[in-house]
């Protein structure tokens, strides 16, 4: 039986790269998503690599489509997970006080209420030396203007991550966050806000991918930890944020974000 992978968001972006990934690897791979064509035709491209694709219809804010989507592809990997990619997510860019408060709840429900939904209801597959992998977001490191909530979602994610990795250590299972920058995907298309116009698009989703594939294969390691930042800029914010002074930090992304 070869290793599983279930990842949420296949569809499009850094979640098919992820899925192409682990299939070039020879997984197992669980591609959720509720884009039913696009799953369609991601799993007419894993079709020739040496992996192979269960794909499946999955709304993450639902906690009855998580168990159906857990439980169907148990059913092909004998009741088990070796890892679990919470990649789904969305975004809302404007100033805090004119975006309507249904899209901001809108990204709440996905990326905060999804990723509780995924970790609760998994855990009864996850095994000794399981891994869970979570998509944080460099905006993660202190809260970004211009796009509050989604910041807020990803400071979530980290929160978790970091608490689910001490509970289930005892258990052998891992749980990592990472932390890229702004990635060439659907959810930057046709932005313009200051902190992408500074920062820019650095990272593709391969890139993304790559470092998933990583934190699923390696574990925390000797020196690692939870938190991987993805791509130079990422890794060295996420260095400085935990040296520098809050006045600094703030003065820094005010800078950035502005």
């Amino acid at each position: 039986m070869p290793r599983s992978v279930l990842i949420t968001g296949a569809a499009a972006g850094i979640g098919r790269a992820t899925a192409l990934r682990f299939a070039r690897e020879g997984w197992l791979v669980g591609a959720y998503d509720i884009d039913l064509d696009g799953l369609a035709s991601l799993a007419a491209e894993i079709e020739p690599l040496a992996g192979e694709a269960v794909t499946g219809t999955l709304d993450v804010r639902d906690a009855i489509s998580w168990q159906a989507a857990l439980d169907g592809f148990a059913a092909e990997t004998g009741g088990s997970l070796d890892v679990l990619v919470n990649n789904a997510g969305i975004i809302q860019i404007g100033a805090f006080a004119d975006l309507p408060l249904d899209r901001q709840q809108a990204v709440i429900d996905v990326n905060v209420k999804g990723l509780v939904n995924g970790c609760h209801l998994a855990r009864p597959f996850l095994k000794r030396g399981s891994h869970v992998v979570n998509l944080a977001s460099a905006s993660a490191i202190y809260g970004q203007p211009g796009m509050a909530i989604y910041s807020a979602t990803k400071f979530a994610v980290r929160g978790l991550s970091e608490a689910l990795d001490l509970e289930w250590a005892g258990d052998g299972i891992t749980v990592t966050a990472l932390w890229p920058l702004f990635t060439d995907t659907s959810m930057v298309w046709g932005h313009d806000f200051p902190s992408l116009r500074r920062l820019k698009v650095s990272l593709t989703p391969d890139d993304v991918a790559a470092s998933v594939y990583a934190a699923a294969t390696s574990g925390h390691g000797l020196l690692g930890g939870v938190h991987r930042g993805v791509g130079t800029k990422a890794r060295v914010l996420l260095g400085l944020s935990g040296v520098t002074p809050s006045w600094a930090s703030r003065m820094l992304n005010r800078r950035i974000s502005t």
